[in-house]
């Protein structure tokens, strides 16, 4: 599980550097704590599939994106 963990924070971060965006314009987006973000990216923390849903949109991707 920690292996997958790791591939969605590395692809979050990675995408939302890309678009420029901070972990702030994420939480803003959402309405998530910069925290939980920082949790995700380090893959430290699991997002519910709620959740991924609101990231995704939150950087205009498909859910699926983040765990490729």
């Amino acid at each position: 599980m920690a292996k997958i963990s790791k591939k969605l924070g590395n692809n979050l971060k990675n995408i939302r550097l890309e678009k420029g965006m901070s972990q702030g314009d994420i939480c803003r987006a959402t309405g998530m704590d910069r925290g939980y973000i920082s949790r995700v990216e380090s893959g430290q923390k699991n997002p519910t599939i709620s959740n991924l849903e609101k990231i995704a949109k939150a950087l205009g991707i498909k859910p699926d994106e983040l765990l490729k």
